[in-house]
């Protein structure tokens, strides 16, 4: 009896076959974007603990300069090798811009010194040779060349209209994760640079280890491993990419129970007609969890193949950011791992449970004769939109509940999901009161019936609408908080890059380039900044040191301060903190703080400023304090102001010649712009992507859902046309539902959107990273997002009645029953 019973219930996908796309649709793509997250993830995290990694071998030993911009000179590398280390390598890194002005990181080898280090031979290693030998290739690693759109043989245009290559296009994904690698001496005849961004070196004894550092001289420092420190940094980050995964996995969910729901319903006729016959609730129950338990499967399989391709989209990205912010080199080669898979059937199941446990349990004990009756799911959908209004009130006290807890990162994401889930389950309850109104308020005959109609349809359309209504909020929270960041790092960049070059030359020759700086026409201002790194067991911690010129004074971002802050921070025991350190320590102005050795006790905070470009702690002390400490050590710099009108270029190139410094210590202000806005534009690019792809599954999900459910309401069009009612006022019925439907969510969404956004930075954001920020508003952004959705709804509701005008109306009626 079982058989039977199972074939005419999945018999009705036959006759719905838009259904099956839709419960496959959510399923798969939610969890398909989870999974997503997920391997990026783990990747990031298992390259963290690998360290760096070239040509399949690791080399978790990274020797550097502790001064920011300092190289490693290549005589203590020739030492190294001279004294038996032959497990260490030099690496040089290079960023190059490209005429299209995307930048990539060149990373420049030894191929003779690497090979004798590599701990077996295979396919790389010949590789290695083919960079010195003309016309001096490229490698790139197949996920790169395919994310930046390149072939094998392809030349590189420089900005400076250099050609480099050709590229080699490589299948092992482990030379170096989002970077191209080429001879050292490739990049000397780009860059012209001495020296060496690193020397890594592998696995060694801890015998080798002890006589490496013994060797190393003051100023160098190896970094072991980078799992200790990129996972702290990083945990951020991830969290909010994870977070971005579970809301898409959510609003896949909502469409899944959507599907179901709609699919039970339209079977309640059938159901009734089985049990009047003797087919009994275990056997329905029985044949439905098969079928359920089918999608889930489905889902899976779909959900983690699609996941591990988007996975693999995503991750150059995500890598690319990481090596920016972080310094972190992640593998862009992506396994599937079976965690993931148990942790998708297991939040699959669950979702599962959730979104069909309702509708089933509804659906077999219903009494047979209702059932069999035609009995809609409509003479119910108002009991259940006002039962998850009253749900909707108690999450809505949860919220209030989590917001007068302690701020912090994992409540800022409860509170923003508790948010999220109450407008989703109160929207279809307002939405459907605000119909019945209406066709009570109306006089008009025709209107009224509209208003009745369009609440009635909400039984099938609710779900996929508070789906929508949820993944466009999403959408529009983020958009305003990565405007709203962009917009503000701009302008803080603008205010903290107040001159005109920035130069990081050698203690050595400091003084007289100071000199010889304060002499030349055209420079209007020299300001001198020292700066030093203090390890402390709560991090690490940048000290700058800053004049007293009012121009300097007007080049701090200040967020709240003392009265007369700048004098007290020039004259007395005071110093400036930044945001981020200031949050995290839970200073203000005024407090007296014990600072880190040598500092020592009993320091006055004068005054709080924004910092975006900082993931540690600062503070700001004045030249006179400096002094007192350090005298004239640590790394210095210099800001240089030219008088109005004159060109940078010029000085930089006699600066450069005559002192002997290398490109990459002298900057100017337009080139840092630059470069700070392409990070910050591709930092927030993942985030933006995973935004634009749960408002993507929202929109398929409701297209299908309204396709489908118009398709089921076929039988009723059809009467109408006998009626008498033409194809355009069918169009209009149908259409003119979906747009008020549509019109009214996107007017819900926006404010939550707006509400979700501000949560974001004042609760999210500030506890993450420790920035806080004006929220800015984007109009036209709203406007787009908005009315794209809006057309794709349109289209939904045409398609419909656009098959049944084609027809003649005595077919369309019977091809219904």
């Amino acid at each position: 009896m079982s058989k039977p019973v199972a074939k005419a219930l999945w018999g009705h996908y036959r006759r719905h076959p838009f259904q099956i796309l839709l419960v496959w649709l959510g399923l798969t793509l939610g969890i398909a974007l989870l999974i997503g997250v997920m391997a990026i993830n783990q990747q990031a995290r298992e390259s963290y603990r690998q360290g760096e990694q070239l040509f399949d071998n690791p080399f978790p030993y990274r020797i550097r300069s502790l001064q920011s911009g300092m190289k490693v000179p290549q005589g203590f590398y020739i030492d190294l090798r001279r004294a038996g280390f032959k497990e260490c390598v030099p690496i040089d890194e290079h960023r190059i811009t490209t005429e299209q002005q995307r930048d990539f990181e060149l990373l420049g080898v030894d191929p003779i010194a690497m090979f004798s280090t590599l701990k077996s031979t295979g396919p790389s290693q010949p590789q290695l040779f083919d960079l010195i030998t003309p016309p001096y290739p490229i490698l790139i690693g197949e996920q790169l060349a395919r994310y930046i759109g390149v072939q094998d043989g392809e030349m590189i245009t420089l900005d400076d209209g250099m050609n480099i290559g050709p590229l080699r296009v490589v299948s092992d994904e482990r030379i170096g994760g989002p970077r191209m690698i080429a001879d050292m001496a490739l990049l000397r005849q780009i860059s012209r640079s001495s020296g060496f961004t690193a020397v890594i070196c592998r696995e060694m004894s801890s015998e080798r280890i002890r006589d490496l550092e013994a060797k190393l001289p003051s100023g160098m420092g190896m970094d072991v491993n980078q799992s200790a420190t990129l996972e702290p940094l990083t945990n951020a980050f991830h969290l909010n990419l994870f977070a971005m995964g579970m809301l898409s996995f959510v609003v896949g969910l909502f469409i899944f129970y959507q599907a179901m729901s709609l699919s039970l319903s339209q079977r309640q006729p059938l159901v009734g007609l089985l049990r009047q016959m003797g087919v009994s609730g275990y056997q329905l129950s029985g044949a439905l969890a098969i079928e359920i338990l089918l999608w889930v499967i489905l889902g899976l399989v779909g959900g983690n193949l699609l996941g591990l391709l988007l996975a693999q989209q995503l991750l150059p990205s995500v890598a690319a950011t990481l090596s920016d912010l972080y310094g972190a080199n992640v593998n862009l080669a992506i396994e599937w791992h079976w965690q993931w898979g148990l942790a998708s059937l297991a939040i699959a199941v669950f979702g599962s449970v959730l979104a069909c446990g309702w509708p089933a349990l509804r659906l077999i004990k219903t009494q047979p004769l209702r059932l069999a009756t035609r009995m809609s799911l409509i003479r119910i959908s108002g009991r259940e939109f006002a039962f998850q209004a009253i749900i909707s009130c108690f999450f809505i006290g949860a919220a209030y509940g989590v917001y007068q807890l302690p701020h912090g990162q994992t409540a800022g994401f409860v509170l923003i999901a508790f948010i999220l889930v109450a407008c989703g389950l109160m929207m279809p309850f307002i939405l459907w009161q605000f119909f019945r109104l209406l066709a009570k308020v109306v006089k008009a005959a025709r209107l009224r019936w509209f208003f009745s109609d369009a609440a009635a349809s909400l039984s099938y359309r609710g779900v996929a609408a508070m789906a929508f209504m949820l993944a466009l909020a999403s959408n529009i929270g983020m958009e305003t908080m990565v405007g709203s960041f962009r917009y503000t790092t701009e302008n803080w960049l603008g205010q903290r890059l107040a001159a005109d070059i920035y130069v990081r030359p050698p203690l050595s020759v400091a003084t007289r380039l100071e000199t010889w700086l304060e002499q030349q026409p055209e420079v209007d201002q020299v300001w001198r900044r020292w700066r030093k790194e203090l390890d402390t067991h709560k991090g690490i911690v940048e000290l700058r040191s800053i004049g007293h010129s009012q121009g300097e004074k007007a080049a701090m971002a200040v967020k709240v301060a003392t009265p007369d802050y700048w004098a007290k921070t020039h004259s007395q025991r005071a110093v400036m903190v930044s945001e981020s350190m200031a949050l995290r320590e839970g200073w203000k102005p005024g407090d007296i703080v014990n600072l880190p050795a040598p500092l020592g006790k009993g320091w006055h905070i004068s005054a709080v400023y924004y910092d975006y470009g900082n993931p540690h702690g600062q503070l700001l002390l004045s030249q006179r304090n400096w002094q007192k400490l350090w005298q004239k050590k640590g790394a210095v710099g210099f800001a240089i102001h030219l008088k109005e009108g004159e060109s940078p270029e010029p000085i930089m190139a006699r600066m450069g010649e005559r002192f002997r410094l290398q490109p990459e210590r002298v900057r100017n202000n337009a080139e840092l712009m630059n470069q700070a806005m392409r990070v910050f534009d591709r930092t927030f690019v993942v985030t933006s992507t995973l935004g634009k792809l749960t408002l993507f599954i929202s929109v398929c999900g409701l297209f299908v859902a309204t396709v489908a459910g118009e398709v089921s309401r076929q039988r009723q069009f059809a009467l109408l046309r006998c009626m008498g009612m033409t194809g355009r006022e069918l169009a209009m019925l149908g259409g003119g539902q979906l747009f008020i439907i549509g019109l009214l969510t996107a007017l819900m969404a926006l404010p939550l959107g707006l509400v979700l956004a501000q949560l974001l930075i004042d609760v999210v954001l500030k506890y993450s990273f420790g920035w806080t920020m004006e929220l800015y508003f984007f109009p036209s952004q709203y406007l787009v997002s908005l009315s794209a959705a809006l057309v794709v709804l349109l289209a939904a509701g045409a398609w419909p009645v656009w098959r049944l005008v084609k027809r003649s109306a005595i077919t369309s009626l019977r091809e219904s029953f």
